[in-house]
């Protein structure tokens, strides 16, 4: 058994029948023996099938074929007198639907070949169906795609935003008119009210290196080793460090004291230098 005799023997004979309209809800499939249409003066814009793709996927979906085994011979049949049927009812007939009976004639005259005949069931590479039943698999997955889109809620369809256009309200900005005696009467209590307050300054002590050099070696008398970190006092600020760190150099230039330390990051000490001189604090200059 050839594929045109599978073909005729494993799908209906007629295309399945579709209404020509729908009035008050009523599909006609006939029309009426009375109703005359003079030549080309109805135009139809077929809007149920996008494109020769879709119409094929109708017939095959229609009839429960499977796209992977599609009878060519009866869907080209039957997608020929679909295009007969646009003609007969002056619809707009695309390019693109001749073009698509062409392939499906010369997808079914290679069928008919014998060497296709025993190897198209063989080698699905070789079997000329192969590249249109992919076209419709695609088509039928990005359909399906646009379908879930469609689905969901849209602007302007399912979605309405609201905008509000608030008016515009009118204002004036009125100026007072303040005579120049209330300005001079309000300028007058503001000095009145800045004298009651006065701004109290600290006097910082002067702060003498030749008197913290003597502190710190009246205070090696007492305490042969001292930490160097207690020579200062952090309330004195940074004058006050700075005063410091200038005695203990000016008194390790005298070589009157030793800055000592056992150990790497270990503390620092200050111990008086018994060999030393006395001090002269006439080259000393006050911070």
């Amino acid at each position: 058994m050839d594929i045109e005799e599978t073909a005729k023997t494993s799908t209906p004979d007629t295309l399945p029948e579709m209404p020509l309209a729908t009035i008050a809800g009523a599909p006609f499939i006939e029309l009426p023996d009375d109703l005359y249409i003079p030549p080309d003066a109805l135009k139809v814009f077929l809007e149920q099938f996008e494109g020769p793709l879709d119409l094929l996927l109708y017939l095959i979906q229609h009839q429960n074929i499977n796209i992977l085994d599609i009878p060519i011979a009866e869907i080209t049949r039957q997608y020929l007198q679909f295009i007969d049927l646009m003609k007969e009812f002056q619809l707009d007939l695309a390019a693109e639907y001749l073009v698509m009976a062409a392939v499906l004639m010369e997808i079914k005259s290679r069928l008919l070949l014998p060497e296709h005949q025993n190897t198209a069931d063989d080698d699905p590479a070789n079997d000329p169906r192969t590249k249109l039943v992919q076209q419709l698999q695609e088509y039928a997955r990005f359909k399906k795609a646009a379908e879930t889109f469609a689905r969901m809620p849209q602007v302007g369809r399912d979605l309405f935003p609201v905008s509000v256009d608030t008016p515009e309200i009118p204002y004036e900005i009125v100026i007072p008119n303040v005579p120049w005696s209330a300005l001079l009467l309000a300028m007058k209590d503001l000095m009145a009210r800045a004298a009651l307050f006065r701004s109290h300054q600290v006097m910082l002590e002067p702060l003498s290196v030749r008197e913290r050099m003597g502190a710190i070696l009246a205070r090696l008398e007492q305490q042969q080793i001292v930490a160097f970190m207690t020579l200062f006092t952090v309330e004195e600020g940074r004058a006050g460090v700075v005063v410091t760190l200038l005695a203990v150099l000016e008194l390790a230039k005298e070589s009157m004291i030793c800055i000592t330390q056992k150990d790497l990051f270990s503390p620092i000490q200050v111990e008086k230098n018994h060999e030393g001189g006395e001090v002269r604090f006439d080259n000393v200059a006050d911070y």
